[in-house]
């Protein structure tokens, strides 16, 4: 009887060891999901922050030539952040690096990139769109802002400006 005894106390101490045991794999398999879930919505955020900048602008109806030249200066500084060459031809969704973004004005890219911020005149662009201002006019020209955002990446990358 003694050893029935010892013997149950054995099982129900190796019983608790086992349900110890998944409680700990239960709480660690939670708290990595947890983390996880928590690290993806960071990174949203901060994609959902990124695009906001670009985004805020279309269908806008004061874009300046100095509104693009701001954003032209946010999508170098991108492209510089993460050592991206600048791109010469016009991108889209199938052809451009993961974080790479493109400014579009006049059919023509004007952010640099990385090796290369300074190859765009940001003065002479605004020198010839305020060389329309006379007495009688005194308004900059407003354009039209079309942002693109990758399917994949659900970043923007490439901004298009036209004249209104």
């Amino acid at each position: 009887m003694e050893n029935a005894s010892k013997a149950l106390i054995m099982a129900a101490g190796v019983l608790i060891g086992i349900l110890i045991l998944s409680l700990a794999a239960y709480l660690i398999a939670s708290f990595g999901s947890t983390s996880a879930e928590i690290h993806r919505q960071k990174q949203a955020d901060q994609t959902n922050e990124f695009n906001t900048q670009f985004t805020k602008y279309q269908g806008s109806d004061d874009v300046t030539i100095h509104t693009i030249v701001s954003l032209a200066n946010i999508a170098t500084q991108n492209n510089v952040d993460y050592e991206l060459p600048r791109e010469t031809g016009i991108i889209n969704d199938n052809n451009y690096s993961k974080f790479y973004v493109q400014i579009v004005f006049d059919n023509k890219p004007i952010e640099g990139g990385y090796n290369s911020p300074s190859t765009i005149d940001y003065n002479t662009l605004i020198k010839n769109d305020t060389q329309g201002i006379t007495s009688s006019n005194q308004s900059l020209k407003k354009y039209d802002c079309k942002v693109f955002v990758s399917n994949s990446t659900k970043r923007v990358y490439k901004v298009v400006f036209n004249e209104k």
